[in-house]
């Protein structure tokens, strides 16, 4: 039932490209929708490059904008950034059958509310991945290391659908588990990128320097700890020790990553950070609940990237 399950990838940057491309390799029909020019071409003419731990190979598979596309998935996954979610989706539109379902697996908070603007809330689904990717260049796409999917319909319902989808993914090598407690999963991962992404982006440090850093490693574990308190407040049941394990283990063991927050900053694109520290704040204020830490870093983050975005605009 699986191999007929027709996939679609919104946003196929560095994740999309590889989840879309493990599953085209395992026979599914995968469609790859896009906007950036050089990336389409490159996996048009010469087919998308995977370079992960089973080898380095290309593997042909369909890509071209999304108003461009034709067929009704199964199954849309959407990999956009947050930010472009809207815009994406309604370029993709079209595309949305009766029986199409919605997965997200955006960083931030707030993936299903954002979906239900053009998707039934019981076709949409929300999951949080621990997959590493990175887009290597055009056409190509490096993946090293284990992760992990989550994933539930937003709803709570089981879903025949949504369990095919993730024994998809595991036979492409994406381990994938159906969990009812996801939310407690995306608040837990919410917690860590608040941490890394706004420290490393506001500093314009790797995560090596927060680690060489006895103060800075202490703010990083009260940032999360804000978030994580927010979450619980929420009634979600996260669990700050395996969150505290995680950090301990990426300032260890990961210095010379730089997060995609930061990322996007070198780049001059817009980042996350209204769904990452700013959703915090937001929902910490629905509960009369006090982030000063995480307030501050939203808004030194959101002063550099206006200073970044009005120097790439010539503005």
């Amino acid at each position: 039932m699986a191999m007929s399950m027709k996939v679609a990838v919104l946003g196929a940057g560095a994740m999309g490209s590889l989840f879309g491309g493990l599953l085209a390799e395992q026979g599914l029909a995968v469609q790859l929708l896009d906007v950036n020019p050089a990336h389409i071409a490159a996996v048009q003419a010469e087919g998308l490059r995977l370079e992960t731990d089973r080898g380095d190979r290309r593997v042909a598979v369909p890509i071209c904008r999304p108003e461009a596309a034709r067929e009704t998935p199964d199954w849309l996954l959407v990999f956009t950034k947050t930010g472009d979610t809207a815009r994406a989706l309604a370029s993709a539109a079209h595309l949305l059958g009766p029986q199409t379902r919605v997965l997200s697996l955006q960083n931030g908070l707030g993936g299903a509310d954002r979906l239900a603007e053009w998707v039934p809330a019981g076709r949409i689904a929300v999951g949080v991945t621990t997959v590493p990717s990175d887009l290597a260049g055009p056409g190509h796409v490096r993946s090293h290391g284990a992760g992990s999917i989550r994933l539930m319909m937003a709803q709570g319902q089981d879903d025949a659908t949504l369990r095919q989808l993730a024994e998809a993914l595991g036979a492409a090598g994406l381990p994938a588990e159906v969990d009812p407690m996801v939310g407690v999963a995306i608040w837990e991962k919410v917690a860590f990128n608040a941490a890394f992404n706004a420290l490393c982006a506001g500093s314009g440090c790797r995560v090596g320097a927060l680690a060489a850093l006895p103060e800075a490693r202490a703010l990083a574990f009260e940032v999360a700890d804000e978030v994580l308190q927010v979450a619980r407040a929420s009634g979600v049941a996260v669990q700050p020790e395996r969150v505290h394990a995680t950090m301990a283990h990426a300032l260890e063991h990961h210095g010379a990553h730089q997060p995609s927050m930061l990322q996007d900053l070198l780049a001059g694109r817009r980042t996350e950070i209204d769904a990452i520290n700013g959703a915090v704040v937001r929902a910490a204020e629905a509960l009369g609940q006090p982030v000063p830490r995480n307030r501050t870093l939203a808004t030194l983050v959101r002063l550099i990237e206006g200073r970044t975005l009005a120097a790439t605009s010539g503005a």
